[in-house]
């Protein structure tokens, strides 16, 4: 089954920020945006929930943080204690100012690494994969808003030719 979509493009990230306004407040679904750089406000503007990579981010570190505090107190503390300048290794609670900037590091280690990988999970994007840029003008100057078609085609486009839209492409995706 076919679908149709328009792809609109505009040439002044602020006025595409105000077609979004003007699309969303006529009850038009948008599928995607292709911008050149980040707009700011725009994912509010399409009405996006907001994103839970800071959560995520947060328990990468405390992997890290758990991980960090487990390897030390097994290196240092259990397997083989040494006596470091004068001070020796009984507990971890009495060497843990020593062992702060390891578990620091690790903290820091891990959700850095971890979100890294997450990011490129959630966005899609793998190793080799064809880009999914539909006109090659997004990436230089150009912003493309991606709208379905329902079965009135004429009036969208005369509806986007208000928005300051520059070029309208109807498109049929598979």
């Amino acid at each position: 089954m076919s679908t149709k979509v328009l792809h609109v493009l505009y040439n002044d990230d602020d006025v595409l920020m105000e077609a979004v306004h003007k699309t969303r407040s006529a009850h038009h679904h948008i599928e995607e945006i292709y911008t050149p750089f980040p707009v700011h406000g725009l994912d509010k503007a399409m009405g996006l929930a907001p994103t839970r990579l800071a959560i995520c981010a947060f328990l990468y570190g405390l992997c890290g943080l758990s991980f960090g505090t487990w390897m030390i107190n097994y290196m240092m503390i259990s397997d083989w204690p040494q006596d470091i300048g004068g001070k020796p290794s009984f507990t971890f609670i009495q060497n843990m100012p020593s062992f702060v900037p390891i578990m620091f590091e690790l903290t820091v280690f891990f959700a850095a690494h971890l979100m890294v990988l997450t990011f490129y999970m959630r966005s899609k994007l793998w190793p080799f994969k064809k880009a999914e840029n539909p006109d090659v003008r997004t990436t230089d100057d150009h912003f493309l808003m991606e709208v379905s078609v329902k079965d009135n085609e004429e009036e969208m486009i005369s509806f986007f030719k208000e928005t300051g839209a520059v070029e309208i492409k109807v498109i049929d995706k598979q």
